[in-house]
């Protein structure tokens, strides 16, 4: 039996969840605009684990949300993840972030042919994207791209569009083929719990000390002017 802490940081919202063999036991989530991971990530965490009465030895993992998001975001959930392996001396495990904000899709009842394109916002027009099956098989790898009229008509079917691209993306896909759901906005650490049991189960974890988070662009800082 497993007990695995998921730690969800790559956009707005600050997640966290504790799943027993991959079914969420605790969770919490907290989705500010102004991003308040530090303030709120470590409480949510004690908070988790005193609510179920179990301690911090009794984790067998942690997994975190490895990208791509917010740069800041992704580097306190990393830095907070590598801290409780170190100490424990447990594995970490890396969850894909698109894949399960598809994930938010479980329960819904698409169509067979359907096609999941969960996206976070990049900045201007440009998103973080990538395409799943109706059963969350990757169709087409993570990818920055500009959203555009041509965007994504090489697919013949329904395309079903999750994530906080909504606004923006509305007025330029317009075609009956894209289907928004606008309530599945942020990637959520409830939606990491089975990947990460799955991982867990196949002991596919990442190195404590190298592991990295997906930025998927470089980070540029502003230039200080002279």
């Amino acid at each position: 039996m497993a007990y695995i802490l998921n730690i969800e940081t790559a956009t707005k919202n600050c997640s966290v969840a504790l799943a027993h063999d991959g079914k969420a036991i605790l969770h919490r989530e907290i989705a500010d605009k102004d991003y308040s991971h530090a303030e709120k990530l470590h409480i949510f965490i004690d908070e988790i684990i005193s609510e179920a009465g179990i301690s911090y030895q009794d984790l067998s993992a942690v997994a975190v949300s490895q990208g791509p998001g917010s740069y800041t975001g992704l580097r306190i959930g990393v830095s907070a993840a590598k801290g409780l392996c170190y100490a424990l001396n447990i594995p970490l495990i890396a969850v894909d972030t698109l894949q399960s904000l598809a994930f938010g899709l479980k329960g819904f009842s698409l169509p067979e042919n359907a096609l999941i394109v969960p996206m976070i916002d990049a900045r201007r027009m440009e998103v973080y994207s990538a395409v799943y099956s109706a059963m969350f098989d990757k169709i087409r790898q993570i990818q920055a791209e500009i959203i555009t009229p041509e965007s994504f008509q090489e697919f013949d079917a329904p395309v079903y569009i999750i994530g906080d691209c909504a606004e923006k993306c509305k007025p330029v896909l317009t075609s009956d083929k894209f289907i928004f759901i606008e309530n599945v906005v942020y990637p959520s650490a409830l939606d990491m719990c089975v990947l990460s049991y799955e991982s867990h189960k196949k002991s596919d974890t990442v190195d404590v000390a190298y592991f990295e988070p997906y930025y998927l662009k470089d980070f540029f800082f502003p230039s200080k002017s002279s």
